[in-house]
């Protein structure tokens, strides 16, 4: 088993969450996973392992992780959440064709933390940075 899914199923027992077959495999899956799943995402891919699963229990579970800070949840205007068990400091390019969502590393922009302080007067928590425009696949097909 991942050290990863280790831990957070160790994190959630102790918290006294009771770890079903079901809610492993989403647990599993999402910490796995490098897709940023959506939760019919999700459900699509365990259904046929779990025939009795449902996406409300999919929903369910997801809010469950989302809440003991092992997920964190990827809002966007189109109402479809993506879900993210990478909770390093990272940042997102996205296709805007596909919806592809791709991983990458950069020095952390606090910068611009500093400056929403300084000009808003806002205590800021954090901050989220997505770079759009077309993947390879995408833009290949486009040329």
């Amino acid at each position: 088993m991942d050290s990863r899914v280790t831990h957070a199923v160790d994190q959630l027992k102790s918290g006294g969450v009771r770890m079903t077959p079901q809610r492993y495999a989403i647990l599993q899956f999402l910490m796995e996973s490098h897709v940023h799943p959506k939760a019919d995402d999700i459900y699509r891919a365990l259904s046929p392992q779990y025939p009795s699963l449902s996406v409300a229990t999919v929903y369910n579970n997801l809010k469950l992780f989302v809440d003991a800070g092992l997920v964190r949840e990827l809002t966007y205007g189109d109402n479809s959440s993506r879900f993210d068990a990478d909770l390093s400091d990272h940042y997102h390019a996205i296709c805007t064709s596909c919806g592809a969502m791709v991983d990458f590393e950069h020095e952390p922009v606090r910068e611009v933390e500093d400056a929403a302080r300084q000009r808003t007067g806002f205590v800021v928590h954090g901050h989220r940075m997505e770079i759009y425009g077309l993947c390879p696949t995408c833009a290949s097909m486009q040329s």
